[in-house]
Parts: C-alpha cells; structure tokens; sequence
C-alpha cells in the first residue's frame, strides 16, 4: 500500500509543462528534501530510459504505432516497481513527467489506435495504480508546436515531428480525460506568463495537501 503522494504533470508538447515541474523542484526540494522524487516518463531508471531512447529516436520512423505503445507501457511497468512504488511505500511526494493519460492521448488518440485499448493496456501496466492528483497544462496545439520550434529546436524528437492533426488529437483526448475524470484531474492555462502558470499549479497543490507542503 502506497503512504506517499503521487502527483502527475501531462500536457501536450510545448506546453512548458517541463519549465513549470523544474521551477517546482527548486521550491519544494527546499521543504521536503529527501521526501521529494521527480521522475519522468518514458525513463527514471536504466531500463526504462534505455527502452525511452528507442521511443524518441528520430531514425525510428518505421516503428509500428501498437510497438511504440507496448514499448511506453513496458516503460512504465518498470518505472513504476523500480522508481515510483518504493518512493511511494516510503512516504516520499512524488513528482512524474508524465504518465498514462499520455499513452492514452498520444498514442490513443494521436496514432488512432484507440483510447480504451490504450488504457487497457496500461491498466495492465500499472495494476491500476492511479495518480492522487495529474496537473493538465493546456495550450492550443499551434502554439505548442511554435514554441517548440523556437526554443528546443535542438530537442526536438519522432513524436514532436507529428503533422497538426495529430497533435491536435492529442490536446483533444487530454481535454476528454479532463471531462471524465475532474477529480483527479486539473487543468492550468499555460497560455499564460510562465511565471503564472507556476503560481496557479503552487495554488492547486496547496490546495489538494493542505498539509503536506
């Protein structure tokens, strides 16, 4: 049984949610120390970083969309028994570049091979695990994708190099997610200064741990 925190960040790409999760980092490493893990996805141990190479590499173009979303959920598997449980059984707030609603929308809905088989298959994954709280930075699509191109053009990988349409079935599974599940989910406007979409997500997590920061 999990006794920590497990705080998920999705959006879709160029929404500045990896700015935001680094300012955070600085603030709250300060507070939590050593009960602070952040982590990412695809990756957070060797394995699952080794199995993230392969997921990103531009030279990858024939990949099979089913193989790219079987190698995320085997990722995940093994992020989650070597990286996010024992922080988790330990009592450490974890911190997670992404997670399973980005299988579900990006390769669900953004590779079309179907938002519940995804989710399927990471039910699979994960046993169920679900995040105590995912944080949704949303942008429209054409902006993401200009900002990527303007400042990472240097980091941009297989899946950033997806047509319009793709990316805007991506944004469009996420805001889905968001309607079913506004529990668990929140969404911030990172059509803002970064500077304000930091201090919104500060604002959610105060508000969901009153007592933990």
């Amino acid at each position: 049984m999990k006794t920590g925190a497990f705080i998920t960040f999705e959006g879709p790409d160029g929404a500045g949610k990896t700015s935001v999760l680094n300012a955070l980092i600085d603030d709250y490493s300060l507070q939590l120390g050593e009960k602070l893990l952040t982590t990412r996805e695809p990756g957070g141990n060797k394995i699952s970083e080794a199995i993230r190479a392969i997921i990103m590499d531009k030279a990858n173009t024939e990949m099979d969309a089913r193989t790219e979303a079987l190698l995320f959920a085997a990722a995940r598997r093994q992020h989650l028994v070597q990286t996010v449980l024992p922080a988790l059984d330990a009592g450490k707030v974890v911190f997670s570049d992404r997670y399973v609603d980005s299988s579900i929308a990006y390769q669900g809905a953004g590779r079309e091979i179907g938002e519940a088989a995804v989710a399927e298959m990471n039910l699979f994954a994960t046993k169920g695990l679900t995040p105590d709280l995912t944080i949704y930075f949303d942008v429209p699509s054409e902006v993401g994708l200009t900002r990527i191109h303007e400042y990472r053009s240097d980091e941009i990988n297989r899946l950033d190099n997806e047509e319009l349409s793709f990316h805007r079935r991506v944004r469009h599974a996420y805001l889905k997610l968001l309607q079913d599940e506004p529990q668990r989910i929140t969404l911030i406007d990172a059509n803002q200064p970064l500077e304000k979409v930091i201090t919104d997500t500060k604002k959610v997590i105060a508000q969901r741990f009153p007592n933990l920061f």
